[in-house]
């Protein structure tokens, strides 16, 4: 029994590791001062490399275009199950909702997200948590804006390349159309920076996060876990999840904090900003332990 408990293990850890590699390197840039220019990295990123990495892999994944679709809806059911939990619960704890409630709603599903369900689940997994990036990154580039700032922006949706190219990729495979070969070549080179400039991106940021209320931090984080639990085995109950659609919305649900609530809560909320990087970085190591039981024992 021990020895088979230590086998799975393994194969998590295995799948683990280059995440954790890949977000190491970025801590270790910024520990040695290497020049790193994280706004030039993050605008590549949401302009280029997200927009050809959602249209290189829902368009050439083997899934159906319904199937798809159905993920896109149980991940904006996700997101406001965790909206409306995250809200009940900092208003019976009294924390500040400005600043703390985008961070509980929005989970890292781009930098994490994507490479655990893909060495997990493979292609298919990949499409499916792509679903939820895609609703992650629509409502944490306007709700998540508009809850600190206290403003309500349409403009942010209308000009978001990653929601054009979600609606180019889900027509592509509704339709069964596929890319001229050059063009899928090039999406395929140009997606392929995301991940790790992502995770590079990740480990820079941590760097430099402190934590000032470790107690916060820490019922933060476990409150966080509590909800993405509870919002997981709803989200799948309610779908009738199964196989790999049922372990890429468990694993997309119990991602830590996206550092990026980080930013705009730096930008409207300066004074709990330190508050919210200290809950980041504690969810995000929190992780280190939570996905290798979730992916050895739930998914």
């Amino acid at each position: 029994m021990i020895a088979h408990l230590e086998h799975i293990f393994l194969n998590v850890f295995n799948i683990i590791l280059p995440v954790l590699i890949c977000v190491g390197v970025g801590y270790t840039l910024a520990l040695i001062k290497a020049p790193f220019d994280t706004k030039v990295v993050n605008d590549l990123i949401s302009r280029v490399g997200f927009p050809t990495l959602v249209i290189s892999h829902i368009s050439t994944a083997q899934i159906d275009g319904g199937t798809f679709i159905t993920v896109v809806g149980a991940a904006a059911v996700a997101v406001a199950g965790f909206a409306v939990l995250s809200l009940i619960a900092l208003r019976l704890l009294g924390y500040s909702i400005a600043a703390f409630l985008g961070p509980l709603m929005h989970g890292n599903v781009g930098s994490i997200g994507l490479p655990v369900t893909l060495l997990a689940f493979g292609d298919a997994g990949m499409a499916y948590a792509m679903g939820f990036v895609v609703v992650i990154l629509l409502s944490m580039f306007t709700v998540g804006i508009w809850i600190p700032s206290g403003t309500i922006s349409v403009r942010a949706v209308l000009t978001s390349p990653v929601i054009y190219a979600a609606l180019i990729a889900l027509g592509l495979v509704l339709t069964g159309t596929h890319l001229p070969k050059p063009i899928a070549s090039s999406f395929d080179i140009l997606g392929g920076l995301a991940i790790p400039m992502l995770l590079l991106t990740m480990g820079h940021t941590l760097a430099s996060f402190q934590v000032r209320d470790v107690k916060q931090a820490g019922l933060l984080t476990v409150l966080h876990l509590c909800i993405a639990g509870s919002v997981a085995v709803a989200v799948v109950w309610a779908f009738g999840f199964t196989g790999t659609e049922r372990g890429v919305v468990i694993l997309c649900c119990l991602m830590p904090s996206s550092v990026a609530n980080y930013l705009f809560a730096d930008q409207y909320q300066p004074d709990k900003a330190p508050d919210v990087a200290g809950y980041i970085l504690v969810s995000t190591l929190a992780t280190l332990i939570v996905l290798p039981l979730a992916l050895t024992y739930w998914v």
